[in-house]
């Protein structure tokens, strides 16, 4: 295996990890952890928006998506293309905390949501608020 992808995998493990310890913790989220959620992705509506294209693509149906494959979003860089994530819990955390250091080239420059908890929330905000069909509607 590669450095890079040793690292990557490697990352991706600790991340899994740490998601089952939480969602150990509490099986829902509670209102309170919705809302700082939300107060989070405050932080990334200047790119992204839960419905629609933006500078970066819609999260409406992130959940189980390929990163890259946003419907009607063609601005991805080709690292996001060639990452092979496809977006849980799991590749959030990681990703999140360190967008450029987890996927070297994309294009989305933002040093990332540090702390555990603030980005706990906001995945599982995100989880609630991008559920196509329920929550959003996926907009072409």
């Amino acid at each position: 295996m590669r450095p890079r992808a040793l690292s990557v995998a490697l990352g991706l493990a600790s991340g899994l990890l740490a998601a089952s310890a939480s969602s150990s913790a509490s099986a829902a989220p509670d209102a309170a952890a919705l809302a700082r959620g939300e107060q989070v992705y405050a932080r990334c509506a200047a790119c992204h928006a839960i419905e629609g294209n933006r500078t970066g693509p819609q999260h409406c149906g992130l959940f189980g998506r390929r990163a890259g494959t946003a419907p009607g979003y063609e601005d991805y860089s080709k690292a996001m293309r060639a990452s092979g994530f496809v977006w849980d819990e799991t590749s959030l955390n990681v990703f999140l905390k360190d967008p450029m250091k987890t996927v070297p080239g994309t294009a989305m420059g933002y040093a990332g949501v540090k702390d555990d908890g603030e980005r706990a929330d906001l995945i599982a905000w995100l989880k609630q608020a991008s559920r196509p069909g329920v929550a959003c509607t996926v907009r072409p």
